[in-house]
């Protein structure tokens, strides 16, 4: 009969904890990183990238209001630090170039776009007035 009452006074949370440590000591690991991509995709599929990018900026707002600004500074200089042990400063400089260039080309890109835009709007004024009557003058004696 003691046995019964330390079964039935374990909580859901310790039950959960339990089951999920036997499901990752038999399958392992990789076992939850499958079923999450797979979960992942299915939600993706369902509700599209908006969900994401909206629970994603709930769950910061919820932080920020929790924990304050100064935490984001905080894990981002963590992060630094991590990606700078592991990959060495020079990462730092190989993704500084690529990101140079390529706010390059969207320059270059939006300045061409902008002068096509101004051609087109010239031409489009030149075909205007070769096309319209010529305005007489009324205001003759």
């Amino acid at each position: 009969m003691a046995e019964k009452e330390i079964k039935g006074s374990m909580t859901v949370a310790e039950a959960g904890r339990k089951g999920g440590e036997t499901v990752r000591n038999e399958r392992g690991r990789e076992f939850y990183e499958t079923i999450g991509r797979k979960g992942g995709a299915t939600v993706k599929a369902e509700r599209g990238r908006a969900f994401y990018e909206e629970i994603g900026r709930k769950g910061g707002e919820t932080v920020k209001a929790e924990r304050g600004a100064k935490f984001y500074e905080q894990i981002g200089k963590k992060g630094g630090d991590r990606v700078k042990a592991t990959r060495g400063p020079t990462f730092y400089e190989e993704i500084g170039r690529k990101g140079g260039q390529k706010v390059k080309k969207l320059i270059e890109d939006g300045k061409r776009a902008a002068r096509a835009a101004l051609e087109k709007e010239a031409l489009s004024k030149e075909a205007d007035q070769s096309s319209s009557p010529p305005v007489e003058d009324t205001q003759r004696q």
